[in-house]
């Protein structure tokens, strides 16, 4: 199983590179139980959308707008 660091710099890599099946898989099942590594991704995803000048996805739980 990847580390952390493992799993962020494949994170990052992917940004300019194709991973291999191995490397998508390991991040993949890292990922799922790692909520930190999870929403570090997540941040890469939206600030990747935003430089290109695409709208992020919304991520929040539409039950946490209701309470406002």
């Amino acid at each position: 199983m990847l580390s952390c660091e493992q799993a962020t710099r494949l994170m990052s890599e992917r940004q300019e590179r194709p991973l291999s099946f191995s490397e998508k898989a390991s991040l993949k099942l890292h990922t799922s139980i790692c909520t930190g590594c999870r929403e570090f991704g997540r941040q890469m995803d939206d600030l990747r959308k935003l430089l290109s000048g695409q709208k992020p996805e919304n991520k929040a739980d539409s039950s946490d707008q209701s309470d406002k």
